[in-house]
């Protein structure tokens, strides 16, 4: 019996193993297509740091084809993307207070709901690969404009930028989205 239990205890172990090696090897294999950025931006004693994944566009149709429209998306690739504030916001006019937020957007032809939620998601999409975040956690909804680029970006970029005031911008294949902060 206790040979049994031995073996028993080695087999799940050694299992155990091996599943936790086969899931690290294709977390690398996936960050690999969609590389982690973290960009910080400080404005005297305001810090504010965003942490996302930056998936290609490989010649896909991304907005209204493999990002759909009026659908939740998590605004990246891989974990939640989150941002990060010391100071309270205005953000597009709504209050954000400090501390650290998934960011989630509902994309359209025209403009894009930007979501600033309180949970903290492990990954951005559930088994079913729909976003895995809860609207009851919503602390800030505000809406941003389209606009068209001239030429297309690559990797989906996010960029805490001023010009005249502070700016949240998201860049992916012909589309920028720009939000205000104060």
């Amino acid at each position: 019996m206790k040979k049994f239990l031995k073996w028993t205890g080695i087999i799940i172990g050694s299992l155990a193993v091996i599943l936790f090696i086969a899931f690290k090897v294709l977390q690398a294999q996936t960050k690999k297509h969609s590389p982690e950025d973290t960009i910080e931006y400080t404005q005297g004693d305001m810090e504010l740091s965003v942490y996302y994944n930056r998936p290609s566009v490989k010649g896909r149709e991304i907005f209204g084809g493999l990002v759909p429209y009026g659908v939740v998306w998590r605004t990246g690739a891989n974990e939640a993307t989150t941002i990060t504030t010391n100071k309270d916001l205005s953000i597009g006019g709504g209050k954000l207070p400090a501390g650290k937020y998934t960011l989630w957007t509902i994309p359209g032809e025209q403009s894009w709901k930007i979501i600033f939620n309180e949970k903290q998601y492990s990954w951005g999409v559930n088994f079913n690969s729909e976003a895995s975040r809860d609207p009851a956690a919503d602390v800030l909804q505000v809406d941003a404009a389209v606009q068209k680029l001239a030429e297309s970006v690559e990797l989906f970029t996010i960029e805490l930028s001023e010009q005249g005031s502070a700016a949240l911008v998201l860049k992916w294949a012909d589309t920028k989205v720009s939000v205000p902060i104060q």
